[in-house]
Order: structure tokens, then C-alpha cells, then sequence
């Protein structure tokens, strides 16, 4: 039975930091890109991050860049997503998802083949 299991959201003040986890079982952990995506209230779903199956090429939106770190440690089959400088635009429900592309590198534009539930992120004071 394939699971994607997100942990780690919660409630943060805005410049607050956060690391998600996502675990995973029931597939080939390590020949999978995995990706990162989220959710705000009222908005359409947008991809955050994504980390190819060695971990050898990572994406980040633009709204990613210099405050997020995403990394996959294989022998656990868990990828992180490391939330510095958090900002209460980043609320939102996020997402792990797993794509088996051929290849060593990841696209959030494909069509991912199995989801988390999600875990909730919120940034206020």
C-alpha cells in the first residue's frame, strides 16, 4: 500500500522557521522525484519544491528561493523541506507528492503519481 505521510506544520510567527517531513512506503522510495506543493485557502495549488531521485537536481519556485531547502535522505525514504523566514503568505495546506519520471530530475508541471494528505502550515502572530 503506497503512503506519503507529511508531518511537521503547525502555527509559526512570521520570520519563524519549520521543517516538514514526508515519509514514504509502499513504493520504490529512491527512484522517485518528490515534490512539495501547497495550498492557500481560495487559491489554486502551486508547486514549491521538488528534489529528483539522488537528490542531484532540486527546483524552487521563486516564492522558494533563499528561504527554503529541500533534501531526501534515501535510507529513510523521507524528504524535508526546511521553512526559514516564514511569511503569512506562506499559510497553506502542503502537499508531498511522489512522480515517477524516468530520469534524475524532477518537474512540477507533470502529473505526480501519489499524494500526502497534506499537513497545515500557519504564520501569524
Amino acid at each position: 500500500q503506497v503512503q506519503l505521510v507529511e508531518s511537521g506544520g503547525g502555527l509559526v510567527q512570521p520570520g519563524g522557521s519549520l521543517r516538514l517531513s514526508c515519509a514514504a512506503s509502499g513504493f520504490t522510495f529512491n527512484r522517485y522525484a518528490i515534490g512539495w506543493f501547497r495550498q492557500a485557502p481560495g487559491k489554486e495549488r502551486e508547486g514549491v519544491s521538488c528534489i529528483s531521485a539522488s537528490a542531484i537536481n532540486t527546483y524552487y519556485a521563486d516564492s522558494a528561493k533563499g528561504r527554503f531547502t529541500i533534501s531526501r535522505d534515501n535510507a529513510k525514504n523521507t524528504v524535508y523541506l526546511h521553512m526559514n523566514s516564514l511569511k503569512p503568505e506562506d499559510t497553506a495546506v502542503y502537499y508531498c507528492a511522489a512522480d515517477s519520471l524516468l530520469g534524475d530530475w524532477c518537474d512540477m508541471t507533470r502529473s505526480y503519481n501519489y499524494w500526502g494528505q497534506g499537513t497545515q502550515v500557519t504564520v501569524a502572530s
